[in-house]
Parts: structure tokens; C-alpha cells; sequence
């Protein structure tokens, strides 16, 4: 197959998706092996940034999708008529910066390392899409654990958790104990204590690119 017929039937299934598709769902659709799949999308999300075009292609964890340019976000919410998201609430990023440093977390883990409740604000996430369930603990209870998803990677411009600022030279900046402390009543401003590590803290200035066929993935979530 002649590659600007690659290049045209990838356009089209990403465009079409709306939703990441996998490296391996592409080339079974082309007919073709996955690497060669994989070096003409590479190509293709190359050739998309540097000819500064209005969308982009991008990787999140073995996931490829198309979306707007991010440089764009503002003017296409004006055109959509959404509103600018909220940033994320200090609680909702303390919980979010320790999910993605120590998943799978469960609500227990979370709760130890922050010092307060924090079953309102993990539902939040939920809801948002930002983490997910990842299967229960194998001990006594069966907590439940979390991870993050492919919304976070997108959200935080990350092509996978490979990308998050290295943990151990943030440990003197976070105040993440791993040490049991007492519970208060959870809130917006979360624990004294607990600081978002550098890298996730501006979450509310983030830009996320907008998904083809699909409002900003991160409406109402930061």
C-alpha cells in the first residue's frame, strides 16, 4: 500500500474516533505490521507540528488520538460557546499528585499521606474521569484502588507516567509522610501539610487539546 494512502486512511480513523485508538486496533485495520504503523503516524504528528497546524496527533501510553492545537484551546471554546474549566481545588490536586506517584493507590493510602478524609474528593476525580478504579486490594476489606487515566496524561501534556517529574527529587519540596496522622473533616483547602508536587501544581493553567467530535475533555473537571 502507497504511503499517502496510509497517511489518508490513519486521518481518517483518528478523525473519525473522536476517542485514543491503539497502535495495534490501527495496523489490523490497515492490513499492515505495527511497526510501520507506528513510524507513519509518528510521521504524520511531525509533520502536523511542524507545519503548525490546527490539530495535532498525539501518544498517551500506547493510545494515539487526533485533537485541536492547544494554542488553539481558547478560540475553540469560543466558537463551542464553553466556558473556561475551573481550576482544580488544592484538595482535588493533593489527591491527584498522590494517585499519580503511588498507584495503585487506595483511599487508605491517600487518607495516611494527607491527613484528612478524602472519599468526597476521590469520587470527584472519578466523576472527572482524571483517575478510575484498578481492582481491589488482596487483604482484609478489599479496598478498592485507584490509577490514572489517559484524561490525566492529556490533561497534563504527559505521553506517559515515564513523564512525571522524577519523585525523588521533589521529596524535599512535597509533604507526602508515608506516616499515619489524624483525620479532619476533608475540605477545598486540604491539609496543611501536603503540597502538589512541582510539575502538577498549575493544573488550572493547563491548556488540554480538544478531542475531534467531543467537548474539552476537562470541562467542570479542573
Amino acid at each position: 500500500m502507497e504511503l499517502p494512502k496510509i497517511e489518508t486512511m490513519i486521518e481518517g480513523i483518528l478523525f473519525a474516533s473522536g476517542e485514543p485508538v491503539s497502535l495495534q486496533r490501527l495496523a489490523d485495520a490497515l492490513d499492515a505490521e505495527a511497526g510501520e504503523t507506528e513510524a507513519v503516524v509518528k510521521a504524520l504528528s511531525d509533520r502536523y507540528r511542524f507545519e503548525r497546524r490546527g490539530m495535532r496527533i498525539v501518544e498517551m501510553d500506547g493510545l494515539f488520538q487526533m485533537v485541536s492545537s492547544p494554542e488553539h484551546a481558547e478560540v475553540i471554546r469560543k466558537v463551542l460557546e464553553e466556558r473556561k474549566p475551573a481550576p482544580l481545588s488544592k484538595a482535588a490536586l493533593e489527591v491527584l499528585s498522590i494517585v499519580a506517584y503511588h498507584q495503585p493507590a487506595t483511599r487508605a493510602d491517600i487518607e495516611r499521606i494527607r491527613g484528612v478524609d478524602s472519599s468526597n474528593t476521590v469520587q470527584l476525580l472519578c466523576d472527572k474521569e482524571l483517575i478510575e478504579e484498578a481492582g481491589r486490594l488482596d487483604v482484609l476489606g478489599r479496598p478498592m484502588q485507584f490509577r490514572t487515566t489517559p484524561v490525566f496524561l492529556r490533561a497534563f501534556g504527559l505521553r506517559d507516567l515515564g513523564d512525571l517529574p522524577d519523585l525523588e527529587e521533589l521529596e524535599g519540596q512535597m509533604s507526602l509522610p508515608l506516616r499515619p496522622v489524624g483525620l479532619v473533616a476533608d475540605g477545598d483547602e486540604g491539609s496543611d501539610e501536603a503540597k502538589p508536587p512541582e510539575g502538577l501544581e498549575n493544573a488550572e493553567e493547563a491548556e488540554a487539546p480538544l478531542p475531534h467530535g467531543t467537548s474539552p475533555p476537562l470541562e467542570d473537571a479542573l
